[in-house]
């Protein structure tokens, strides 16, 4: 591998009771990019997920990591007990990588400060996921990973988290590896797009895969080049919403 490439698949295959879920799977996530896996539901990225992360094993294959990679994982689900008493400050404090600088900054950086005293069991599916977020970048990965991020978000939340990945993609100089099922609302927030149905349908940057046969024959359509991920729309009041929710007043006004 080169410097850059923090993590190689090559060749991945994996089947469960007779059906093949993965078929001749290779990628590189390299520093500095952000990748995104995109793929109707049941198409094997999740699978994938794990199979990168080493939570599960592929049937053939192999995967390259660079030495002492850090990887910082958001779930697309993460059970907890609901009886359990824990403030959002408590369950970060569980992560790895959790000192109380750290949780401070993120909670600052991810604009959900008034939740730190919050009952985990009392979140917005929105909040759940951007305290998920804060979990995964505790350790200040070199590999971000995704899994659905927006799962739960508003259409608001969602046009300011994509905003946000490659910010924290910048600031952390790390590879950011997305979950998605729909092109169009990734298109601004990632470099590389690999499509797939159990095998890789087609890659390479949006522009190119939106309008691409196989996305077409995959998905039924094709999408305008120049579509932004969210829809941009005009206020005419005088504050803006935070990531938490609460209202800042005097700034202007937001298009």
């Amino acid at each position: 591998m080169t410097t850059d490439v923090l993590l190689q698949a090559s060749h991945l295959y994996l089947a469960r009771r007779h059906k093949q879920v993965l078929t001749d799977i290779s990628l590189n996530l390299e520093r500095g990019r952000i990748t995104t896996l995109i793929g109707p539901n049941g198409c094997g990225k999740s699978t994938l997920i794990r199979i990168l992360l080493g939570l599960e094993n592929a049937d053939q294959g192999e995967i390259k990591r660079a030495p002492g990679l850090r990887i910082g994982y958001m779930p697309q689900r993460l059970a907890l007990e609901p009886r359990l008493p824990l403030t959002v400050t408590g369950f970060l404090k569980l992560a790895r990588g959790a000192t109380h600088d750290a949780i401070e900054y993120w909670l600052d950086r991810l604009d959900i400060r008034l939740l730190a005293a919050q009952d985990i069991q009392d979140l917005s599916g929105g909040e759940w996921q951007r305290v998920l977020l804060a979990r995964a970048l505790l350790i200040r990965p070199d590999l971000l990973v995704l899994d659905e991020p927006v799962q739960g978000v508003d259409v608001q939340g969602q046009h300011a988290l994509y905003r946000l990945i490659p910010q924290l993609r910048n600031e952390l100089n790390c590879a950011v590896l997305m979950v998605s099922h729909d092109l169009h609302l990734v298109m601004a927030a990632t470099d590389e797009v690999i499509c797939m149905n159990g095998h890789i349908c087609c890659s390479g940057h949006p522009d190119q895969v939106s309008v691409s046969s196989e996305y077409r024959e995959l998905f039924g359509h094709v999408m305008p080049t120049n579509l932004q991920p969210i829809a941009h729309y005009t206020h005419h009041h005088d504050h803006r919403h935070c990531l938490d929710g609460h209202i800042e007043s005097g700034s202007k006004p937001q298009a």
